[in-house]
């Protein structure tokens, strides 16, 4: 019996960490649709394999970092024309630079649920600009010593990677979290706003992107309305639809981005990608983090409203379990 547990739990994992190979993969995939060349490399303005790996890591543990490997050695593999020994190098940086995002995340005590406002910048300046910075140094200083990459294109190529990748763990990890997160559909009468609102993205969001004049700023005031309404779901849902559009249309050199340089396509495109996808993690965290708060003082004036009547009727008030800051019963250290 203990065998079989033994191999159950095995044939899990292996499960498990092929799931994850294949998700980065797909992942990396869907990425690599709509690319930008900048000093001659390709790079992708958003690379949502980091966002895949990294909500993997929170999800499923730690222990699932041979799926994010194997994932980034299958992408290497599709990418090069031909295997080198420096093809280690960049699956290393790939796996390192989230491993580094799920380390810092669970030093701060990050909550995958993003329901406070420190979470989200846990997220944004612990996993996506800082540990990011592994994966692109180390791919772009391999490009530079096998001679793929002039030393001084270094910076540009550089920051293009650096920001490709965090936008990956901006956009997607949250909406991958939040769906780990889902058990149940939203009310119905919350639906008519939704489709409200998801019409009025529909409309407005490829007037700003594919438009001659530049109206890109037009995306923001949904954005807050989505926060507002539907906190990270429609936050972070219409952050997804604004910057793949943006990112077709810069792309294709249409719209906003017509009759700009490589170097100003890609430095315009990030720059939005980057405004736009703080604005709605960070504000939806916010939002979140105050209804929490205020459910949780209504919970507790009501509870106080139960203990006033019954010691006005003269009885003994219910005992009631004491709840921590995540609203978990706990016991106390005291005798």
């Amino acid at each position: 019996m203990v065998a079989y547990q033994d191999l159950h739990r095995r044939g899990g994992y292996a499960v498990q960490v092929l799931a994850v190979a294949a998700c980065y993969y797909g992942a990396a995939r869907l990425g690599l649709l709509r690319r930008l060349v900048v000093e001659g490399s390709v790079f992708t303005p958003i690379w949502p394999p980091t966002g895949v790996a990294v909500a993997a890591l929170l999800v499923f543990g730690l222990g699932c970092w041979p799926g994010v490997a194997l994932g980034a050695f299958v992408t290497v593999l599709y990418l090069t024309s031909s295997p080198s020994p420096d093809m280690l190098g960049f699956v290393f940086g790939n796996t390192a630079a989230p491993l580094c995002a799920a380390l810092l995340l669970h030093r701060t005590g990050f909550r995958t649920d993003l329901g406070r406002l420190r979470d989200g910048l846990a997220l944004v300046f612990l996993g996506a600009l800082t540990a990011m910075l592994i994966s692109s140094t180390i791919g772009v200083g391999l490009l530079v010593l096998t001679d793929k990459l002039p030393a001084h294109s270094f910076w540009v190529v550089w920051l293009a990677w650096w920001v490709g990748d965090a936008m990956g763990v901006l956009i997607v990890t949250p909406l991958l979290l939040l769906l780990h997160k889902t058990r149940r559909p939203p009310p119905l009468k919350r639906w008519k706003e939704a489709a409200v609102l998801a019409a009025a993205a529909c409309c407005v969001v490829p007037l700003a992107a594919f438009s001659s004049v530049s109206l890109l700023f037009l995306v923001y005031p949904l954005i807050i309305w989505a926060a507002l309404r539907f906190q990270l779901a429609g936050g972070m849902l219409c952050a997804l639809l604004t910057s793949v559009l943006a990112t077709v249309a810069a792309t294709d050199r249409v719209g906003a981005f017509a009759g700009l340089s490589r170097i100003e396509v890609m430095a315009k495109l990030q720059a939005f990608n980057g405004a736009m996808a703080l604005t709605a993690l960070l504000l939806s965290a916010v939002i979140t983090e105050q209804r929490n708060t205020r459910r949780s003082v209504e919970q507790a004036c009501q509870e106080l409203v139960e203990v006033l009547e019954h010691l006005t009727a003269g009885e003994a008030p219910p005992p009631r379990p004491r709840t921590g800051p995540d609203d978990r019963p706990w016991q106390s250290d005291a005798p």
